[in-house]
């Protein structure tokens, strides 16, 4: 279950996406097959080839990359979510979601 997001945000996202951006957002998530982790983010890009590239460098494995059409992503959570969001400077997420 996804929430703390708008459709403004989803929208501008799912548009980035399809670009070819690497585009992220981060949204409050209850999963129980994660207990205690309350946030994910999506890292999506259109472009698969640029996707895979960018989990490459940033050390995640690619055959996690949720393959869902028009709008592949990949799941951030725990520290690496942290990590990622910090070196993208993606402060406001940051705080927002309390990860600071």
């Amino acid at each position: 279950m996804a929430f703390g997001i708008n459709r403004e945000e989803l929208t501008k996202w799912k548009e980035a996406v399809s670009r070819g951006e690497i585009a992220f957002i981060t949204h409050y998530w209850l999963e129980p097959r994660f207990p205690g982790i309350k946030t994910v983010t999506k890292v999506g890009c259109a472009n698969l080839e640029r996707l895979t590239e960018w989990c490459a460098q940033n050390g995640l494995d690619p055959k996690y990359i949720h393959r869902r059409r028009p709008f592949p992503h990949f799941d951030l959570i725990g520290p690496k979510q942290k990590e990622i969001l910090q070196k993208e400077l993606l402060w406001d997420q940051l705080k927002r979601f309390h990860m600071l």
